[in-house]
């Protein structure tokens, strides 16, 4: 398979501390152009044929009075096709990449190779909060996704992105890497199961890490099973190719010193239910059950280009769920690596059981913060629908940051409780514990409280439950229905929000 992002890598940001002028604007075949809400005559005055620009808006205001975008072509030689964004400053994150996203699939179905962006009458801190976000939605709408059509269609043409109107250049390395880390996400998760299979994902793996500079090695079911893990490996018995199994990944910073973090992912490559057989309707999309892989892998990335001060362990379960006369059953009993009983109540429930184990082997490496990512449970979406991720930590204090991380980077999430008592509902008469109930009451929080038992308590543990992991018609910035939920997030939680640099115990 091929590295996918060598394109978005290309494209460049040009930033110029000037209003673009009219020969920059004529130039172009494509104009974004964002005023705040109710541009007054100076705003109009520093943009070039603003007395027309200015003109048309308040035509669109007199039909319209809702309307905050104009669209209309310039009478200049390229007949520039213009959008004019009126935006609410105080708007919260979420609500500007969500513009963003709609402006740049409007710039995406002309195509052009370069496109202009002008900023005007903002504060100098809330225009670069919008040309991130603008910058970010645009290089995310160009990144190439997988296709097997006999006629795919063409890559996006784009190559240039001149910003105009800032007061001072911004650092955009950071929406680089996390572009490049989310692209990388949802390339993986939308393969399809034919495609990508344990065997070829380690072996893509096994590339990136070679280009990356990262350590690897795998731990394949030979490995887990002289190590005991058997909840893992009750998941892949069925398999008709031995090929699943951890995949671990080192990156180590230039420098030492910071604390450890550890990132896990449910890479179920595909996911049938096992012998609890999925209808049709809930198997189409399985092939994206991997999708928490993806999110690790593509936040390893992100920290790697950043060169981040923390030497940063990833962990990938990679296996499937299939179904024949070796699949687990319901009320087998299994013991995972760190001596826990299992009594299996639905072989639905297979995304906790692999990460049972995988959580075992990142928790003995001793991180000051592990974070996993899985598409988990339905109930989670029944509770926060698509919009939202949920989140669970064993340290109540996480809550505001955690909170703070997906207001700010506007991937939202939300924390669940993880309370002792909901272990009343897992318990087992012949087992240490049940892997799930059958009546699917708070299954989201149970299933936490599951693997709490495989996170050594003097680790800071958040589990992310990616029920935003696919929207139909995108979420925030992200144009496609598989969003890559996660990098963002994280990229906000460990860089904004200094997860790594505080004690919450």
């Amino acid at each position: 398979m091929e590295i996918p992002y060598r394109h978005t890598e290309n494209i460049k940001t040009n930033q110029h501390t000037t209003a673009a002028r009219g020969k920059h604007l004529d130039a172009h075949r494509v104009a974004l152009l964002l005023l705040p809400e109710n541009p007054r005559k100076p705003h109009w005055e520093q943009l070039p044929h603003g007395s027309i620009l200015k003109r048309r808006f308040l035509a669109m205001k007199r039909r319209d009075k809702s309307r905050n975008r104009l669209t209309t072509d310039l009478p200049n030689r390229n007949a520039t096709h213009t959008l004019i964004q009126a935006i609410d400053p105080a708007a919260d994150t979420f609500e500007i990449l969500t513009t963003a996203r709609e402006l740049a699939a409007a710039v995406r179905e002309h195509d052009p190779a370069a496109v202009l962006v002008q900023v005007t009458g903002f504060a100098s801190a809330t225009s670069e909060r919008l040309v991130e976000s603008l910058v970010t939605a645009l290089l995310s709408v160009a990144c190439p996704m997988p296709s097997f059509k006999s006629e795919p269609a063409p890559a996006a043409r784009l190559n240039r992105i001149e910003v105009y109107g800032l007061e001072e250049k911004t650092d955009l390395a950071a929406v680089r890497a996390e572009v490049i880390g989310n692209h990388l996400a949802r390339w993986l998760s939308a393969l399809p199961s034919s495609e990508l299979t344990p065997t070829s994902y380690r072996e893509f793996v096994k590339t990136l890490a070679g280009r990356e500079g990262w350590q690897m090695n795998f731990l394949d079911t030979k490995t887990l099973a002289r190590k005991k893990a058997g909840a893992f490996l009750a998941v892949a018995q069925a398999s008709p190719v031995a090929d699943a199994g951890i995949i671990r990944l080192r990156y180590r910073p230039p420098t030492r010193g910071g604390r450890r973090l550890a990132l896990v992912g449910k890479g179920i490559c595909f996911d049938t239910g096992g012998v609890n057989v999925k209808p049709a309707r809930h198997m189409n999309g399985m092939h994206e059950d991997m999708q928490g892989s993806a999110v690790a892998l593509g936040t390893l990335l992100a920290l790697s280009r950043l060169e981040t001060a923390h030497p940063v362990d990833c962990w990938l379960a990679l296996a499937q769920n299939h179904i024949g006369s070796k699949a687990y059953k319901p009320n087998d009993v299994v013991t995972a690596s760190n001596g826990t009983t299992i009594e299996v109540i639905h072989t639905d429930a297979e995304g906790r059981m692999v990460l049972a184990d995988t959580l075992v082997q990142a928790s003995k490496e001793k991180p000051h913060t592990l974070i996993d990512y899985a598409t988990l449970t339905g109930a989670c979406i029944y509770s926060l629908s698509s919009r939202y991720s949920g989140v669970f930590s064993n340290r109540p204090a996480l809550h505001a940051p955690l909170i703070a991380a997906g207001q700010d980077s506007g991937e939202r999430v939300w924390p669940f409780p993880l309370d002792k008592d909901f272990d009343e509902s897992i318990k087992s008469t012949i087992a240490d514990t049940k892997q799930c109930t059958l009546e699917g009451d708070a299954d989201h929080i149970l299933a936490a409280r599951f693997l709490s038992r495989f996170v050594d308590t003097d680790i800071n543990w958040i589990h992310v439950d990616l029920s935003a992991s696919h929207h139909k018609g995108g979420l925030g910035h992200i144009p496609t229905d598989t969003t890559g939920f996660g990098v963002r997030f994280s990229l906000n939680l460990l860089r904004q929000q200094g997860v790594l640099e505080k004690t919450w115990n």
